[in-house]
């Protein structure tokens, strides 16, 4: 079954299980009852494989979990257990870089001669002068401007590294490499995972190789998984504006939308919709819809390399809840980051918004200190009926159980007539039945015509109602009616 609900755990802070203050596999495994109540369907575990970093996004071993994470057999049963829930698990992988420590790298630096010197991008000064490759344009994941670097041991040659020197690129043109790495997805998908998040996925290759080399490698990368595991799930980091994202969906049916979080948090914070998101989301998706119908519009509001929405919006209850809201009735299949549904805090740099899950007990992580969450109650934040907490469960609840709000794949979005930008109206259209969604972002309470035909009540929060002629609308109210009883 297709998840509808993902949950991004970042590993270090979920959960810790045997008392070291790291986060770890075993931890995860048991806070799985606790993610099924919730009603999550799918884990994206950020990377667990050995790697010097608190991160871990820089790999020196792409076939060793982490010590401080645990083992293989960890994972093993980890999986088997969420399997047991009706939870699937995907693994962050990263095919873009590798830490400077992994053997690879340490051998191509160290011997020009080496079999792994083809693994990597190397050019003398003069070379990169030649092809006017000195600077790259600083994009939104990436700020490095001079991204070539000299190995420790000094050499004739520069290597490539467009994130940090420490994290060295891949260099994909060698196809010793690219069956390298086939070969380290099949390994992790036979121990039972179910597929991969494909971290950098636009920039497999550098900023002066044509675009198509990129969108070739993952649909070989694609087509070699699935000959093996026909099921494999793969969802796409595309870090861009939706014409950039859309060529992407030819070989990865699933990818974010990172520019609809910043769009939902543009119009959470202002209280009103100053960009015609309904009408940009559309137009998105018919790009998409154009180069794969069954496309999956992965969404989210913040993850582990975005502030935290409970701080962008200031912590305001009311805001979060209607940030909620928007994220399980707008198409597309809705990612939570850990502790979202907590309302937890977090702003960068990156190590505050990744702190530490406040569970309250010895499974609680230690590893950095607590600058955005120190006051935490957990049952304060989880028991009281009108909590972030209990929105979140009655939304991802009502998303599973009604089928126009819970189909991800293409689209099913609709626009209705609005001129009133503190409200976002929309249809969701489906076979069984289709459902309105009125969702007011502001402070003021309004009426809206009643559209025709749509007369059941199947959800409301703030005392939204469903009156004779008109549909009343509360501050920060949100009302969804269908047109079958």
């Amino acid at each position: 079954m297709q998840p509808r609900v993902f949950y991004e755990i970042f590993v270090r802070s979920f959960a810790d299980s045997n008392g070291d203050g790291i986060g770890d596999l075993k931890g995860i495994t048991s806070k799985l009852d606790y993610l099924a109540e919730l009603g999550i369907e799918g884990l994206w575990l950020t990377p667990i494989f050995h790697s010097p970093s608190y991160h871990k996004y820089d790999v020196k071993d792409y076939y060793r979990i982490n010590g401080s994470y645990g083992t293989a057999e960890d994972l093993v049963v980890l999986l088997e257990a969420a399997h047991q829930r009706g939870i699937k698990v995907i693994l962050d992988l990263v095919l873009n870089h590798t830490s400077s420590s992994h053997h690879w790298f340490q051998e191509a630096a160290a011997n020009p001669a080496s079999k792994y010197r083809e693994y990597y991008y190397w050019l003398t000064p003069k070379e990169i002068q030649e092809k006017g490759i000195e600077e790259r344009r600083a994009t939104d994941d990436s700020g490095v401007k001079f991204p070539w670097h000299w190995p420790r041991k000094r050499s004739k040659e520069k290597y490539f590294g467009m994130f940090w020197k420490e994290m060295p690129d891949l260099n994909l043109n060698s196809e010793a490499l690219k069956n390298e790495l086939i070969t380290i997805a099949k390994f992790w998908l036979a121990k039972g995972v179910d597929g991969f998040r494909l971290d950098a996925a636009k920039h497999l290759f550098p900023f002066w190789e044509p675009q198509s080399k990129t969108l070739e490698f993952w649909a070989t990368f694609k087509n070699a998984l699935k000959a093996d595991f026909p099921e494999v799930y793969l969802v796409g980091e595309v870090w861009d504006a939706p014409e950039v994202v859309a060529p992407y969906f030819e070989s990865l049916q699933a990818n974010f939308n990172i520019d609809l979080s910043y769009d939902l948090k543009t119009i959470l914070k202002e209280g009103k919709d100053t960009i015609g998101l309904i009408s940009k989301l559309k137009q998105a998706h018919l790009q998409y819809e154009e180069v794969n119908p069954n496309f999956m519009d992965c969404t989210l509001l913040s993850n582990h390399d975005q502030d935290r929405i409970a701080s962008v919006l200031k912590g305001d209850e009311n805001k979060l809840k209607v940030a909620a809201n928007l994220l399980f009735t707008l198409p597309g299949l809705p990612y939570l980051y850990y502790g979202e549904e907590w309302g937890l805090k977090g702003l960068k740099p990156d190590e505050y918004i990744r702190e530490p899950m406040p569970w309250g007990d010895g499974s609680q992580t230690r590893w950095i200190d607590r600058r955005h969450n120190k006051s935490f109650d957990l049952k304060k934040a989880t028991a009281d009926p009108d909590s972030i907490f209990q929105q979140y469960k009655r939304l991802i609840a009502l998303r599973k159980s009604i089928p126009a709000l819970g189909r991800c794949i293409g689209s099913n979005l609709e626009e209705v007539e609005n001129e009133n930008t503190n409200l976002l109206i929309f249809k969701r259209i489906h076979e069984a039945g289709d459902v309105l969604v009125v969702q007011n972002l502001s402070a003021k309470p309004f009426k809206v015509n009643k559209l025709q035909g749509f007369d059941h009540l199947i959800f409301e929060t703030e005392q939204a109602s469903v009156l004779a002629n008109a549909y009343h609308i509360p501050a920060y109210g949100l009302l969804i009616v269908g047109n079958q009883s």
